[in-house]
Protein backbone atom coordinates (compact mmCIF):
# COMPACT_ATOMS: atom_id res chain seq x y z
CA UNK A 1 0.00 0.00 0.00
CA UNK A 2 1.34 3.43 -1.33
CA UNK A 3 1.95 5.54 1.71
CA UNK A 4 2.17 9.43 1.99
CA UNK A 5 5.68 11.25 2.27
CA UNK A 6 7.39 11.24 5.49
CA UNK A 7 7.92 15.13 6.60
CA UNK A 8 11.06 16.53 8.08
CA UNK A 9 9.06 16.82 10.94
CA UNK A 10 8.11 13.60 11.67
CA UNK A 11 12.02 12.51 11.55
CA UNK A 12 13.08 15.16 13.50
CA UNK A 13 10.18 13.93 15.73
CA UNK A 14 11.62 10.44 15.86
CA UNK A 15 15.19 11.83 15.67
CA UNK A 16 14.51 14.04 19.26
CA UNK A 17 12.81 11.03 20.71
CA UNK A 18 15.63 8.21 19.78
CA UNK A 19 18.40 11.26 20.54
CA UNK A 20 17.06 12.61 24.04
CA UNK A 21 20.04 11.35 25.46
CA UNK A 22 22.78 12.07 23.28
CA UNK A 23 21.38 15.54 22.09
CA UNK A 24 22.21 15.35 18.32
CA UNK A 25 19.60 16.04 15.83
CA UNK A 26 19.93 13.76 13.19
CA UNK A 27 19.93 16.62 10.62
CA UNK A 28 22.52 19.28 11.53
CA UNK A 29 24.70 16.17 12.50
CA UNK A 30 23.90 14.44 9.31
CA UNK A 31 24.12 11.10 11.85
CA UNK A 32 21.71 9.45 9.55
CA UNK A 33 23.31 9.91 6.06
CA UNK A 34 24.95 7.18 4.14
CA UNK A 35 28.87 7.41 5.04
CA UNK A 36 31.28 8.64 2.31
CA UNK A 37 33.51 5.35 2.23
CA UNK A 38 36.43 5.20 0.71
CA UNK A 39 36.93 3.52 -3.25
CA UNK A 40 38.63 0.48 -2.56
CA UNK A 41 37.99 -3.24 -3.90
CA UNK A 42 38.29 -4.41 -0.76
CA UNK A 43 37.50 -2.65 2.56
CA UNK A 44 38.19 -4.03 5.93
CA UNK A 45 36.15 -2.25 9.14
CA UNK A 46 37.86 -2.35 12.59
CA UNK A 47 35.63 -4.35 14.89
CA UNK A 48 37.18 -3.13 18.23
CA UNK A 49 37.88 0.11 20.25
CA UNK A 50 40.64 1.13 19.12
CA UNK A 51 44.22 -0.47 17.81
CA UNK A 52 47.70 0.67 17.16
CA UNK A 53 48.97 0.54 13.21
CA UNK A 54 52.30 -1.20 12.90
CA UNK A 55 54.76 -0.06 10.46
CA UNK A 56 55.30 -3.74 9.82
CA UNK A 57 52.72 -7.14 10.51
CA UNK A 58 54.48 -7.88 13.38
CA UNK A 59 52.93 -7.51 17.18
CA UNK A 60 56.61 -5.75 18.46
CA UNK A 61 56.57 -3.37 15.09
CA UNK A 62 56.95 -0.02 15.71
CA UNK A 63 53.36 1.88 16.22
CA UNK A 64 52.79 4.12 13.71
CA UNK A 65 49.27 5.42 13.84
CA UNK A 66 46.22 4.97 15.97
CA UNK A 67 43.01 3.30 14.42
CA UNK A 68 39.03 3.54 15.88
CA UNK A 69 36.13 1.62 16.03
CA UNK A 70 34.12 1.37 13.14
CA UNK A 71 36.92 2.92 10.56
CA UNK A 72 36.78 2.14 7.58
CA UNK A 73 39.89 1.32 5.72
CA UNK A 74 41.07 -0.18 2.16
CA UNK A 75 42.08 -3.78 2.43
CA UNK A 76 45.41 -4.28 0.36
CA UNK A 77 46.21 -7.23 1.22
CA UNK A 78 46.38 -9.69 3.97
CA UNK A 79 49.94 -11.29 4.76
CA UNK A 80 51.24 -13.66 7.56
CA UNK A 81 52.76 -11.97 10.27
CA UNK A 82 53.55 -12.80 14.19
CA UNK A 83 51.34 -12.44 17.06
CA UNK A 84 52.64 -14.45 19.70
CA UNK A 85 50.65 -16.54 21.49
CA UNK A 86 48.11 -17.13 18.82
CA UNK A 87 46.57 -19.27 16.26
CA UNK A 88 46.13 -16.34 13.46
CA UNK A 89 49.34 -14.69 12.39
CA UNK A 90 47.37 -12.92 9.57
CA UNK A 91 47.84 -8.94 9.14
CA UNK A 92 45.89 -6.42 7.23
CA UNK A 93 47.88 -4.08 4.95
CA UNK A 94 46.20 -1.11 4.97
CA UNK A 95 47.25 2.42 3.59
CA UNK A 96 48.78 3.63 6.73
CA UNK A 97 50.10 0.16 8.02
CA UNK A 98 49.49 -3.15 9.34
CA UNK A 99 46.39 -4.49 11.34
CA UNK A 100 46.32 -7.65 12.85
CA UNK A 101 43.40 -9.47 11.04
CA UNK A 102 40.73 -10.63 13.74
CA UNK A 103 40.51 -7.10 14.57
CA UNK A 104 39.25 -6.24 10.93
CA UNK A 105 35.65 -7.70 9.33
CA UNK A 106 35.55 -7.71 5.65
CA UNK A 107 33.46 -5.00 4.34
CA UNK A 108 31.94 -3.99 1.65
CA UNK A 109 30.15 -0.68 -0.12
CA UNK A 110 27.55 -1.42 -2.04
CA UNK A 111 24.43 1.14 -1.84
CA UNK A 112 21.23 0.00 -3.65
CA UNK A 113 18.03 1.67 -5.06
CA UNK A 114 15.55 1.35 -2.58
CA UNK A 115 11.71 0.21 -3.10
CA UNK A 116 9.19 2.54 -2.47
CA UNK A 117 6.65 -0.24 -2.10
CA UNK A 118 7.31 -3.66 -0.17
CA UNK A 119 6.75 -7.09 -1.80
CA UNK A 120 3.74 -9.40 -0.57
CA UNK A 121 4.37 -12.59 1.48
CA UNK A 122 1.42 -14.29 1.62
CA UNK A 123 -0.39 -12.19 3.72
CA UNK A 124 2.82 -10.72 5.04
CA UNK A 125 4.45 -7.64 3.80
CA UNK A 126 7.99 -7.19 3.82
CA UNK A 127 11.26 -8.64 2.59
CA UNK A 128 14.40 -10.05 4.00
CA UNK A 129 17.13 -7.46 3.30
CA UNK A 130 21.06 -7.66 4.18
CA UNK A 131 23.20 -4.60 5.22
CA UNK A 132 25.07 -4.09 2.10
CA UNK A 133 27.72 -1.46 3.63
CA UNK A 134 30.05 -1.70 5.96
CA UNK A 135 27.67 -0.13 8.79
CA UNK A 136 24.67 2.47 8.68
CA UNK A 137 22.96 4.57 11.91
CA UNK A 138 19.10 4.22 12.73
CA UNK A 139 16.81 5.93 14.11
CA UNK A 140 15.17 4.52 17.22
CA UNK A 141 11.43 4.74 16.21
CA UNK A 142 9.93 3.23 19.70
CA UNK A 143 12.07 4.56 22.81
CA UNK A 144 13.17 4.36 25.34
CA UNK A 145 15.67 1.24 23.99
CA UNK A 146 14.54 -2.24 25.16
CA UNK A 147 17.54 -4.49 24.42
CA UNK A 148 20.49 -3.90 26.91
CA UNK A 149 23.35 -3.35 24.27
CA UNK A 150 21.55 -0.40 22.77
CA UNK A 151 19.97 0.78 26.46
CA UNK A 152 23.88 0.84 27.27
CA UNK A 153 25.08 2.57 23.97
CA UNK A 154 21.92 5.25 23.82
CA UNK A 155 22.06 6.15 27.76
CA UNK A 156 25.88 5.74 28.12
CA UNK A 157 27.94 6.31 25.16
CA UNK A 158 25.64 8.57 23.74
CA UNK A 159 25.52 7.05 20.75
CA UNK A 160 22.41 5.85 18.03
CA UNK A 161 21.44 1.86 17.24
CA UNK A 162 24.73 0.91 14.26
CA UNK A 163 24.08 -1.90 11.87
CA UNK A 164 26.86 -3.48 10.16
CA UNK A 165 27.91 -4.80 6.82
CA UNK A 166 26.34 -8.78 6.59
CA UNK A 167 23.37 -8.63 9.45
CA UNK A 168 20.59 -9.95 8.18
CA UNK A 169 17.27 -8.04 8.89
CA UNK A 170 13.40 -7.94 8.21
CA UNK A 171 11.97 -5.05 7.25
CA UNK A 172 7.72 -4.50 7.06
CA UNK A 173 7.15 -0.40 6.20
CA UNK A 174 8.63 2.02 3.80
CA UNK A 175 8.67 6.19 4.20
CA UNK A 176 9.86 9.03 1.75
CA UNK A 177 11.10 11.65 3.49
CA UNK A 178 10.26 15.41 1.62
CA UNK A 179 13.56 15.14 0.37
CA UNK A 180 12.75 11.99 -1.20
CA UNK A 181 14.70 10.05 0.78
CA UNK A 182 12.78 6.62 1.53
CA UNK A 183 13.32 4.83 4.61
CA UNK A 184 12.91 0.84 5.39
CA UNK A 185 11.71 0.08 9.11
CA UNK A 186 13.31 -2.66 10.76
CA UNK A 187 11.34 -5.20 12.77
CA UNK A 188 13.19 -7.99 13.60
CA UNK A 189 11.07 -10.58 13.31
CA UNK A 190 12.98 -13.62 16.12
CA UNK A 191 13.97 -12.22 19.49
CA UNK A 192 13.57 -8.48 18.89
CA UNK A 193 12.82 -7.00 22.34
CA UNK A 194 10.53 -4.63 20.69
CA UNK A 195 13.00 -1.54 19.42
CA UNK A 196 11.63 -0.71 15.96
CA UNK A 197 14.11 1.59 13.22
CA UNK A 198 14.50 3.77 10.29
CA UNK A 199 17.04 3.08 8.42
CA UNK A 200 18.21 4.41 4.77
CA UNK A 201 16.74 2.09 2.30
CA UNK A 202 20.51 2.36 0.04
CA UNK A 203 21.99 0.50 3.02
CA UNK A 204 19.63 -2.51 2.92
CA UNK A 205 20.12 -5.30 -0.24
CA UNK A 206 17.02 -7.44 -0.88
CA UNK A 207 17.34 -10.78 -0.19
CA UNK A 208 16.03 -13.18 -3.14
CA UNK A 209 14.27 -16.25 -2.42
CA UNK A 210 16.76 -18.03 -4.62
CA UNK A 211 19.88 -17.12 -2.67
CA UNK A 212 18.52 -19.72 0.07
CA UNK A 213 17.53 -22.52 -2.17
CA UNK A 214 18.80 -25.99 -0.76
CA UNK A 215 22.29 -27.58 -2.03
CA UNK A 216 22.09 -30.92 -2.66
CA UNK A 217 18.72 -31.48 -1.34
CA UNK A 218 18.33 -35.03 -2.60
CA UNK A 219 21.33 -36.54 -0.08
CA UNK A 220 20.19 -37.96 2.96
CA UNK A 221 23.11 -39.08 4.56
CA UNK A 222 24.12 -35.44 5.61
CA UNK A 223 26.50 -35.16 8.89
CA UNK A 224 28.52 -31.94 10.27
CA UNK A 225 31.59 -32.52 12.52
CA UNK A 226 33.41 -29.65 14.28
CA UNK A 227 36.63 -30.12 15.81
CA UNK A 228 36.35 -27.60 19.02
CA UNK A 229 40.24 -28.57 20.10
CA UNK A 230 41.98 -24.79 20.59
CA UNK A 231 44.39 -25.42 17.61
CA UNK A 232 42.11 -26.91 15.33
CA UNK A 233 38.42 -25.00 15.21
CA UNK A 234 37.29 -26.47 12.06
CA UNK A 235 33.72 -27.04 10.31
CA UNK A 236 33.14 -30.14 7.80
CA UNK A 237 30.19 -31.15 6.10
CA UNK A 238 29.87 -34.83 4.80
CA UNK A 239 27.92 -36.40 2.57
CA UNK A 240 28.39 -40.04 3.19
CA UNK A 241 31.96 -40.20 3.95
CA UNK A 242 32.67 -37.44 1.59
CA UNK A 243 33.98 -34.36 2.94
CA UNK A 244 31.93 -31.82 0.87
CA UNK A 245 32.32 -28.33 2.67
CA UNK A 246 35.59 -27.24 5.29
CA UNK A 247 35.90 -23.69 7.09
CA UNK A 248 37.51 -22.44 9.83
CA UNK A 249 35.45 -21.17 12.69
CA UNK A 250 35.74 -20.02 16.19
CA UNK A 251 33.78 -22.41 18.98
CA UNK A 252 33.41 -21.35 22.84
CA UNK A 253 35.92 -19.75 25.12
CA UNK A 254 35.59 -21.56 28.10
CA UNK A 255 35.81 -19.34 31.53
CA UNK A 256 33.80 -19.17 34.85
CA UNK A 257 31.17 -17.43 33.34
CA UNK A 258 30.55 -19.31 29.81
CA UNK A 259 31.25 -22.87 28.99
CA UNK A 260 33.10 -24.31 25.79
CA UNK A 261 30.98 -25.60 23.41
CA UNK A 262 29.82 -29.15 24.39
CA UNK A 263 31.39 -32.39 22.75
CA UNK A 264 28.56 -34.54 21.63
CA UNK A 265 29.22 -38.65 20.62
CA UNK A 266 26.39 -39.17 18.00
CA UNK A 267 25.47 -35.61 17.75
CA UNK A 268 23.07 -33.28 17.91
CA UNK A 269 20.05 -32.59 15.99
CA UNK A 270 19.60 -29.50 14.49
CA UNK A 271 16.42 -28.16 16.31
CA UNK A 272 15.42 -24.64 14.55
CA UNK A 273 16.13 -22.64 11.69
CA UNK A 274 16.58 -19.06 11.18
CA UNK A 275 17.41 -16.34 8.45
CA UNK A 276 17.87 -14.00 10.87
CA UNK A 277 18.26 -13.96 14.77
CA UNK A 278 18.62 -11.33 17.46
CA UNK A 279 20.61 -12.76 20.35
CA UNK A 280 20.90 -11.65 23.56
CA UNK A 281 21.81 -13.67 27.26
CA UNK A 282 23.98 -13.20 30.47
CA UNK A 283 24.05 -10.17 32.58
CA UNK A 284 24.32 -6.15 32.15
CA UNK A 285 27.76 -6.53 33.12
CA UNK A 286 28.85 -10.02 31.83
CA UNK A 287 26.11 -10.51 28.89
CA UNK A 288 25.39 -10.10 25.20
CA UNK A 289 22.88 -8.79 23.41
CA UNK A 290 23.64 -8.73 19.50
CA UNK A 291 20.93 -8.08 16.28
CA UNK A 292 20.80 -9.21 12.73
CA UNK A 293 22.74 -12.75 13.59
CA UNK A 294 21.99 -14.25 10.28
CA UNK A 295 21.89 -18.00 9.13
CA UNK A 296 21.26 -19.35 12.62
CA UNK A 297 20.89 -22.88 13.32
CA UNK A 298 20.39 -24.24 16.89
CA UNK A 299 21.09 -26.98 18.08
CA UNK A 300 22.05 -27.81 21.56
CA UNK A 301 19.33 -26.22 24.15
CA UNK A 302 18.27 -22.61 23.62
CA UNK A 303 21.19 -20.98 22.47
CA UNK A 304 23.97 -22.88 21.07
CA UNK A 305 24.11 -22.49 17.13
CA UNK A 306 26.27 -22.46 13.84
CA UNK A 307 25.38 -18.79 12.91
CA UNK A 308 26.87 -15.61 10.70
CA UNK A 309 29.54 -13.62 12.55
CA UNK A 310 30.11 -9.95 11.66
CA UNK A 311 31.44 -8.63 15.30
CA UNK A 312 35.18 -10.10 14.97
CA UNK A 313 37.16 -11.85 11.85
CA UNK A 314 39.51 -14.27 14.36
CA UNK A 315 38.03 -17.44 12.80
CA UNK A 316 40.51 -20.33 13.93
CA UNK A 317 40.72 -19.28 17.19
CA UNK A 318 38.03 -19.58 20.55
CA UNK A 319 35.77 -16.77 20.75
CA UNK A 320 32.21 -17.49 21.37
CA UNK A 321 30.05 -17.74 24.50
CA UNK A 322 29.57 -21.41 23.43
CA UNK A 323 28.14 -21.10 20.17
CA UNK A 324 29.71 -22.00 16.61
CA UNK A 325 31.03 -18.58 14.63
CA UNK A 326 31.32 -18.31 11.14
CA UNK A 327 32.35 -16.09 8.50
CA UNK A 328 28.54 -15.32 6.32
CA UNK A 329 29.52 -16.59 3.58
CA UNK A 330 30.49 -20.03 5.41
CA UNK A 331 27.43 -19.94 7.74
CA UNK A 332 24.91 -19.11 4.76
CA UNK A 333 26.66 -22.32 2.46
CA UNK A 334 25.95 -24.76 5.84
CA UNK A 335 22.19 -22.89 6.36
CA UNK A 336 21.57 -23.69 2.28
CA UNK A 337 23.05 -27.29 2.64
CA UNK A 338 21.59 -28.43 5.86
CA UNK A 339 18.25 -30.18 6.12
CA UNK A 340 15.51 -29.18 6.72
CA UNK A 341 14.95 -26.32 3.95
CA UNK A 342 13.69 -23.02 5.60
CA UNK A 343 11.12 -21.17 3.03
CA UNK A 344 11.80 -17.39 2.58
CA UNK A 345 8.07 -16.97 4.15
CA UNK A 346 8.08 -17.08 7.53
CA UNK A 347 12.48 -17.68 7.47
CA UNK A 348 12.21 -20.06 10.23
CA UNK A 349 11.53 -23.68 10.95
CA UNK A 350 11.07 -25.55 13.85
CA UNK A 351 12.02 -29.44 13.88
CA UNK A 352 10.26 -31.76 16.35
CA UNK A 353 11.49 -35.18 16.00
CA UNK A 354 13.86 -36.36 13.44
CA UNK A 355 14.13 -35.28 9.89
CA UNK A 356 17.58 -32.62 10.44
CA UNK A 357 21.30 -33.01 10.28
CA UNK A 358 23.26 -33.88 12.99
CA UNK A 359 26.11 -32.21 14.25
CA UNK A 360 28.66 -33.77 16.31
CA UNK A 361 31.22 -31.85 18.37
CA UNK A 362 34.96 -33.45 18.83
CA UNK A 363 37.70 -31.77 20.39
CA UNK A 364 40.96 -33.18 19.32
Amino acid sequence: MKQKPFDRRDFLKFGALSLGAIGLSPWTNRLFTIPDFPQSARLGRLCVGHVALKAQPDYDSQDVGTVYEDSVLPWLRETVGHWPGRNNQRFVETPGGYIWSPYMQPVENNPNKPFENLPKQGDRTGMWVEVSIPWVDAILINPPARSPALKWRMEVEKKSKRFYFSEILWVDQTRKDDDGQIWYRVNERYGNRGDLFWVPGEALRPIEEQEFASINPDVEDKRIIIDASWHRQTLSCYEGNTEVYYCRISTGVESDSTPATPPGGVGYPIWRKLYSLHMSGGTNVDGWDLSGIGTTQLFIGDGVAIHSTYWHNNFGEPMSRGCINATPADSKWIFRWTTPFVPYEPGEVTIVGAGSTRIRVIEG
